[in-house]
């Protein structure tokens, strides 16, 4: 594990999401937006942001080039979650959801094409496995919600790219600045979209503002935060092309098992069988070829020493 730096914090990223996802329907059932739910989070993305700031000694990178790199991870992962908010009033979530779970694919691709990363048979194997399986644990059972033309379609399709090219830049922008500064510009984007989230906000529905409402969210948006600050250092470290489908496969799996402990409700047969396809994702991605599936000690040595 020591020598995987990337696992660790990728395995902590798919916890605490994982956990996250689980809890994060008790407000929304309590009658807390998922609107205001964003606000609550970006905000909740402070604390982290200040204690990765003082492990830099506050030496924010503010050059254009780590600015415009930062921004742009920022608002296509925050820029994507609003957009999914409008996907999903105007279209139906049992095929939103599996259809936006594929990003990993644009990840997998640029990073082939433009990054030149590579990685074993058992790896590949991996991945393979992690694309069918997400889908799958994203599936949700058809209802009788009306669709309102064809604008969820596009609306999709904007947060299948933006979530995709969000992984990818990340891990671009891991190669020229230091993840801190990197999680400085998630959050300040974060911040900046709350308007649009308040504008999005229906206020004349009863909105609970109790215990339950946004200070319960503040707690549960706590860790999907300090998922986001890990999942940096996990793209840091490793490659694009691994720790985006394992962490996009492995959270939901834990949401699911969490999910059936507190409401008792056991998984349907296309779910099930998607959360035996990540757990054999996921021994080929961790378990494959490891001169492959991670940077070498070297490489790292020498990012660190360049940082220092």
């Amino acid at each position: 594990m020591k020598s995987k730096p990337w696992l660790i914090y990728a395995i902590i990223t798919t916890v605490f999401w994982g956990v996250w996802g689980a809890l994060i329907e008790i407000t929304e059932k309590a009658g807390f937006p998922a609107t205001l739910g964003y606000v609550v989070w970006a905000l909740t993305m402070i604390p982290p942001a200040l204690v990765a700031l003082k492990i830099i000694g506050w030496k924010l990178e503010h050059d254009i080039k780590s600015i415009l790199l930062g921004c742009a991870i920022g608002f296509t992962g925050a820029g994507g979650q609003l957009i999914l908010f409008e996907a999903l009033r105007s279209g139906p979530a049992y095929l939103v959801f599996p259809f936006i779970s594929l990003s990993p694919v644009i990840t997998i691709v640029l990073s082939y094409i433009l990054l030149k990363e590579r990685t074993s048979k058992h790896g590949w194997t991996g991945i393979i496995f992690a694309l069918i399986a997400i889908p799958l644990l994203s599936y949700q059972s058809p209802t009788n919600s009306i669709t309102h033309g064809y604008l969820w379609i596009i609306l999709s399709l904007l947060v299948f790219v933006a979530w995709g090219l969000q992984a990818f830049i990340m891990k671009s922008a891991n190669q020229t600045m230091k993840a801190e500064s990197i999680f400085f510009y998630m959050t300040l984007t974060g911040l900046l979209l709350i308007p649009v989230a308040l504008m999005m906000t229906n206020f004349s529905e009863k909105i609970n503002y109790g215990f339950s409402g946004p200070y319960l969210t503040a707690i549960i948006q706590m860790l999907n935060a300090i998922g986001a600050l890990t999942i940096v250092y996990a793209f840091r470290y490793g490659k694009a092309l691994i720790v985006s489908p394992l962490t996009n496969a492995v959270a939901p799996v834990i949401t699911i098992i969490l999910s059936l402990t507190i409401y008792k409700i056991f998984p349907g047969l296309i779910v099930l069988i998607g959360m035996i396809i990540a757990i054999i994702s996921i021994l080929f991605l961790t378990y494959g070829d490891q001169e492959e599936l991670t940077n070498s000690p070297q490489t790292i040595s020498e990012e660190i020493i360049n940082e220092q």
